[in-house]
């Protein structure tokens, strides 16, 4: 064994030798004080059911912070706090499509219309004289207002609208005052410059990406940005500065508009959603339902809260923040978790969404990895317990040990356990029901899948009657359930529940032992996944995919329920597996496993057993391999920025590493869990491809947490579709790395 471990120990330092890069001097902070964020979330304001409606193509925001809109159907306006639209007070001869909303420094409402220039003010709605409509823009100058459509440009003189004789297109699409008494005004064939001294005409390509322009504003430098087909060009005197296309953030080649906020950040609505330019040279992107009514951006305004409105082909939304800490957002989290996410007899699960999005209407489901997420849970609130000593925590982290440990009981087996369980009654409403395969399908599905196994029942009643109990549990299942034991045994458990932990964790492994090291299920065959034996690992070539894993999974098993009973013969059979049946041989190609075998949730499974192996094995040549074992296995995942990787890593290694990261995933994550579907195909500031998993469609760039499919840590995070926008999952993802940091003092 000496050699063996000798031998391995060389591999690891030489691996982790040539793989760790230079940080340079730069120490790395040993925890970060939560002073609080300004935390981003999206309200949305459909305006009705009419498609016509909810097109909107223009919006501004008044003093009183009535929100004002122009679609095809005519103007609406919403109070504030109120989220009803209602119609603007036109007369029936005058409504019809709206096309420009402005609001003046006197808090005067100027509309663009069909028909041409209307103002609302005290309470009333007057045409202005002097255009001929339609009239599609509205610009708010220090010299007035003006008003621009394919008729011709006017300027309000106090009194009526009088036509300036510009010679422009036609196409107007744009118009923003230069605070010079002039005009910058975008149309289809390029950019116009208008004053008294004359009109400047720019469409070639030194100065713009190209002549088709949507949407134009001035950033603090008095530069145009110019947003259109192509991207955005910004100019300053008269000349290109730089340009914002799919390789600078733009999400699309069709940006659509241009605002500056009351920060100088400049907003670029597109056709895949909106992005921010922030003055230090960064770059943030909202799409997708969760932020988004609609991805096609037409208009962007701002009220004097700082809350962006955004105009879309399908309503209003506004993006709003609130000043959190981590310690609030804890809060927030714990109590949806507690309210939406917590069914009996204790599991921590997804929930049900009737309408997609409406966290109103709901109801708890069932899924296949109830055991592994409560086994989060469990560890979540174990390690709240020892970072709080509340009671409340370590009362629940005792309901869902016992949860767990009824899974076990419910089999009526040896120490088989279930999925799931759920109540009887909703026998018409689970998942993957009861089914029969007929010998043609079970052909088809063993040439697709030679491990394929046709189980027919998967729910069995309990012998109480009470409950339903899934079967063929996996081995993440054991992962998931084997970490939270771990972290409540050490943390939260009482002397009296420790006896129950040790007994529990026995007979799991007994079951085991007995079986060859599978887990048979309750036909006497061991299920789909749960396979641990040397006989199909080490020499059946159809598992050759997870003998790396599995291999590692078995030993910290074994070695988890030594270190809680201290019963020899858990050691005895831990070390067979190492010096007769090679595991930690197995185990040593894991990170350099064939890449055709690489699967994200494979990731989180090892997470979840590292701490285990660490802290439980006390002989030093094995505890100095793992220990290699898992830094080398880090140097792999620090581009994951994974809170729960990064943290567990610290956990068990005892060092604080990764910190910045952690705490900017933790900042970012929406407050909104609702699993919405997020497709980044549509974006053109990525590249699609096949990595890290080779079968997978995943974009080259991590996305932030806040453009991501709402978390689940066995999911794939550079997927690049994804979503299920009737579910709404638990918030446990981010409450355990939380606590973890906490307890580690990187997070004060």
């Amino acid at each position: 064994m000496r050699k063996t471990i000798v031998f391995l120990l060389f591999l690891f330092i030489v691996r982790v030798a040539f793989s760790q890069q230079a940080t340079g001097n730069i120490p790395e902070p040993q925890f970060i004080e939560d002073k609080g964020f300004w935390q981003e979330y999206h309200e949305a304001y459909p305006v009705s059911n009419n498609p016509v409606e909810n097109n909107v193509r223009s919006i501004a925001v008044d003093k009183k912070l009535t929100v004002w809109i122009a679609t095809e159907a005519g103007i609406f306006m919403k109070n504030n706090g109120e989220t009803k639209w209602v119609a603007a007070p036109f007369q029936d001869a005058d409504n019809g499509p709206a096309f420009a909303i402005a609001i003046d420094e006197n808090d005067e409402v100027w509309m663009g219309t069909w028909k041409g220039v209307f103002v609302y003010k005290n309470n009333l709605i007057l045409l202005i004289q002097g255009t001929k409509g339609p009239v599609s823009l509205i610009s708010i100058a220090k010299e007035g207002v003006y008003a621009l459509g394919p008729k011709g440009v006017w300027l309000f003189d106090g009194t009526t609208f009088i036509q300036k004789d510009y010679p422009i297109a036609q196409s107007v699409r744009s118009a923003i005052s230069d605070n010079k008494e002039g005009l910058w005004i975008g149309s289809d064939v390029g950019l116009y410059h208008s004053n008294k001294e004359g009109t400047n005409h720019y469409y070639k390509t030194d100065i713009l990406l190209s002549a088709g322009l949507k949407g134009l504003a001035l950033d603090n430098n008095q530069s145009v940005w110019a947003a259109g087909l192509g991207g955005v060009s910004i100019i300053q005197n008269h000349k290109q500065q730089r340009v914002l296309r799919p390789q600078e953030g733009c999400p699309s080649i069709y940006t659509t508009c241009v605002k500056k906020s009351l920060n100088g950040t400049m907003w670029v609505g597109t056709k895949a959603g909106v992005v921010r330019f922030f003055s230090d040279g960064k770059h943030s992107l909202l799409f997708s339902r969760r932020w988004l009514l609609d991805d096609h951006v037409n208009d962007i305004a701002f009220d004097r809260e700082g809350n962006t409105w955004i105009a879309t082909e399908q309503g209003v939304s506004a993006i709003k923040k609130k000043w959190m800490t981590l310690a609030t957002k804890q809060d927030y989290f714990y109590n949806v978790q507690m309210k939406r996410h917590i069914r009996e007899p204790w599991i921590s699960g997804q929930c049900h969404l009737i309408n997609a999005g409406d966290t109103t209407n709901w109801r708890p489901e069932d899924d296949d990895n109830d055991g592994e997420f409560t086994g989060n849970y469990l560890a979540m609130e174990s390690i709240r317990y020892v970072v709080t000593k509340s009671g409340d925590a370590r009362e629940k982290a005792k309901k869902a040990f016992h949860f767990l440990k009824q899974l076990q009981e419910i089999t009526n087996g040896d120490g088989y356990f279930a999925r799931t369980i759920v109540p009887a009654e909703w026998a018409d409403s689970v998942h993957d029901r009861n089914r029969s395969y007929n010998e043609r399908e079970k052909a088809n599905e063993l040439v697709n899948d030679p491990r394929f196994k046709p189980v027919e029942v998967r729910w069995h009643k309990s012998i109480d009657g009470k409950w339903l109990w899934k079967g063929d549990a996996s081995s993440d299942e054991w992962c998931g359930h084997m970490m939270g034991y771990y972290f409540y045994y050490k943390f939260a458990a009482t002397e009296e529940e420790k006896i129950l932990v040790r007994k529990h964790i026995a007979a799991l492994v007994d079951h085991l032992i007995a079986h060859n090291f599978n887990m048979l299920d309750i036909d006497g065959t061991h299920t789909r996944w749960s396979v641990w034996s040397p006989d199909l690992l080490n020499h059946d070539p159809e598992w050759a995919q997870d003998k790396s894993e599995n291999s590692m999974e078995l030993l910290a098993f074994l070695k988890l329920a030594y270190f809680v009973t201290n019963d020899e013969k858990y050691q005895k059979q831990y070390l067979h597996f190492i010096n007769e049946e090679h595991y930690l041989n197995n185990m040593s190609e894991l990170v350099d496993q064939n890449p055709a075998w690489f699967i994200y949730y494979d990731v989180t499974m090892q997470a979840y057993l590292y701490p285990i192996l660490l802290e439980c094995e006390k002989d030093p040549k094995l505890n100095t391999f793992y220990q290699h074992h898992m830094d080398n296995w880090m140097e792999h995942r620090k581009n994951d920025k994974n809170p729960l990787i990064n943290f567990l890593y610290c956990y068990a290694r005892n060092k604080k590493v990764e910190l910045q990261s952690s705490v900017d995933f933790l900042i970012d994550v929406p407050l909104d869990l609702v699993d919405w579907n997020i497709d980044h195909t549509k974006r053109e500031d990525v590249k699609l491809v096949h990595t890290p998993v080779l079968d997978n469609l995943q974009v080259d760039e991590l996305p932030p947490a806040s453009i991501r499919a709402t978390v689940r840590w066995d999911r794939n995070p550079w997927d690049a579709v994804s979503g299920a926008p009737n579910t709404e999952r638990e918030p446990v993802f981010w409450l355990f790395p939380y606590w973890i940091g906490r307890y580690l003092k990187m997070v004060q």
